[in-house]
């Protein structure tokens, strides 16, 4: 089997399943848990846009041409709340009419521990899934891509927003009640959100208080207790028994590797 990677694809069950896209084929993982498994990097790399060779990806799977001017690749993107398609300066404003000008999530997540996140509802459950949250739930609906950021930012001075993923990868965070902490962090903002509605308007923003909480089981054998990590561009082979999968990590007995850093480059699986 051999083409270029793109991020894992993963079902939810009772366990999570995970399928590695490599060219048009996928390689269902789960399997291999417990197995050795090998693939090498042929050295080619091709941007997922427009398909040219690159000597570098950028933004998980593109050419320097692309991501300059692609919208998914804009700032904004990792930083919603500076949106600037109400300016008139969006890159591509048709792209931001489908993914920014529409409802999305804030949500309370277990990672390394609480944070903070936002996602469109087509995401819903795979940002989770991504970011090896064990558990997660949706506190808010919002209007737009620029509103769940500007949210976001508040309840970031009150917990994390990224996560820990060295910490991530030793295990899994010890359980919390994702609702009590809903309860307790609303309030906190309750000015903030009130200036965002004088703003946005009254139903930009709808509180979710029936939601529940979704537990989520990765396959893992076992943790690391030291964390090492593979990188295509120093050595091109990774080789080693599988041990378990979590967010867009593959867990083996001697390191990891984040398959979602390493977008567009082709390789060749060796053993599976």
């Amino acid at each position: 089997m051999q083409g270029h990677l793109s991020k894992m694809r993963a079902e939810l069950g009772e366990q999570i399943q995970y399928y590695l896209p490599i060219g048009e084929q996928e390689l269902h993982l789960n399997p291999l848990i417990g197995k050795s498994f090998s693939f090498e990097f042929t050295g080619k790399i091709n941007c997922r846009n427009c398909g040219k060779a690159s000597k570098k990806s950028y933004s998980q799977g593109y050419c320097f041409v692309c991501m300059r001017k692609l919208a998914s690749c804009d700032m904004c993107i990792m930083k919603p709340e500076t949106c600037h398609y109400d300016q008139g300066t969006c890159r591509e404003p048709e792209w931001g009419d489908e993914h920014c000008m529409i409802p999305h999530f804030v949500y309370l997540a277990n990672t390394s521990g609480l944070k903070v996140g936002i996602t469109r509802h087509t995401q819903i459950p795979t940002r989770w899934i991504d970011q090896g949250a064990t558990q997660a739930l949706p506190i808010l609906k919002v209007a737009t891509r620029q509103l769940s950021g500007l949210v976001e930012v508040e309840l970031a001075k009150l917990i994390a927003d990224k996560t820990n993923w060295r910490a991530m990868l030793k295990g899994d965070a010890l359980e919390l009640d994702l609702v009590a902490e809903r309860e307790r962090l609303l309030p906190e903002i309750e000015a903030a959100l009130a200036q965002l509605k004088e703003r946005f308007g009254e139903h930009a923003i709808e509180r979710l208080p029936e939601q529940e909480v979704l537990d989520l089981h990765y396959p893992v054998n076992s943790y690391p207790s030291k964390i090492s990590s593979f990188n295509l561009d120093k050595n091109p082979l990774v080789e080693g028994q599988l041990q378990g999968i979590k967010g867009q990590y593959l867990i083996f007995n001697n390191g990891v590797i984040n398959i979602r850093k390493f977008g567009s480059y082709e390789v060749k699986v060796l053993e599976s």
